[in-house]
């Protein structure tokens, strides 16, 4: 049987600068190393393969030179937890951020730009269709759910401190052998198990409503307003004015359309604009602060490096080197 997520994982590592290296044993021998050519960049990028039912990758990396990531992917899901990022997925258009889960589907091409000299440190989970779709509903054939909406339910949550928890245990875990295969697929399963309650939990939370075209036309106003007043103070009850919307109908509708907040879709917004000001303009740290929102810097730097993952002042002598 051909092992689809190894070939993918090959094609796409040697295709973006990546070697072989066999001689990096960090973790241990069930574990493939690859590591960036020195003329591109700096790193490793570390994959443990359970047959083709689910891998394990471990990312610490970085690029000389700004990345467009390209490559085709077959049919699989996937949970990760960035530490440190800076990018964005391309078709559509979507913001890589720092120590966020990302919960994703693969089909067909996959494009995303990383940011230059911005370190790419992330902990993730690929399970293949034979695990959640034959190994799973062959094993609980009653309480079988699927998994691909409680995966992608996850995608940009910062609130899951369990999963992440999770994810760290792998990366700090440096067993061998027999017990590292047991722990690796114990862990695996207990991601799945958290992320289905998760699903569960939030379906009694939310009853499915349908958005109608109007509340849409509304949202779309209000998102136009977040863009151009990044710098002002956010104002929930002049949004569901201009909304039209009562304010649990408005973050309900914005968060099932955007997935994600108003107040993370603000400060998204704003970290971008951030990384912007600082890579091309002159303006003092203070300056950009105050530009977005942030009358303290200090509370500028925390939010900048919780989503970045490094100060602004780091970002900016990194982004002009």
């Amino acid at each position: 049987m051909v092992n689809n997520q190894k070939k993918m994982y090959e094609t796409c590592m040697l295709k973006n600068g990546f070697f072989k290296d066999n001689n990096n044993t960090l973790f241990n021998k069930e574990w493939t190393c690859y590591t960036l050519s020195p003329n591109r960049g700096q790193g490793h990028y570390w994959v443990y393969f359970y047959h083709n039912l689910f891998s394990i990758s471990i990312m610490d990396f970085c690029y000389y030179e700004d990345l467009i990531l390209e490559y085709e992917q077959p049919h699989y899901l996937s949970i990760s937890y960035y530490e440190s990022i800076s990018g964005e997925e391309l078709k559509p258009h979507k913001n890589l951020s720092a120590s966020s889960l990302k919960g994703h589907f693969g089909n067909g091409l996959y494009q995303a730009s990383y940011h230059k000299e911005i370190p790419i440190r992330c902990i993730g989970i690929v399970v293949m269709p034979e695990f959640y779709e034959l190994h799973l509903k062959t094993k609980y054939p009653k309480e079988y759910a699927d998994l691909l909406q409680a995966f992608l339910k996850v995608d940009g949550t910062k609130n899951f401190p369990e999963l992440i928890f999770v994810l760290k245990q792998i990366k700090n875990c440096h067993f061998s052998g027999m017990a590292a295969k047991l722990y690796y697929e114990s862990k695996v399963t207990e991601a799945i198990s958290l992320i289905l309650q998760n699903n569960l939990e939030q379906k009694k939370l939310r009853p499915a409503k349908q958005v109608s075209q109007q509340d849409l036309e509304s949202l779309a106003t209000v998102v136009f307003y977040l863009d151009n007043h990044l710098s002002s103070e956010l104002d929930l009850n002049f949004l569901t004015k201009i909304a039209c919307m009562g304010r649990t109908k408005l973050k309900y509708t914005f968060k099932k359309i955007y997935q994600c907040t108003i107040y993370e879709y603000l400060l998204q917004k704003r970290i971008r604009l951030a990384q912007d000001l600082l890579s091309n303009t002159d303006l003092s740290i203070n300056q950009i602060a105050q530009k977005i929102g942030y009358k303290k810097t200090s509370s500028f730097s925390e939010i900048f490096r919780k989503w970045t993952g490094i100060l602004p002042k780091d970002y900016r002598k990194i982004s002009i080197s």
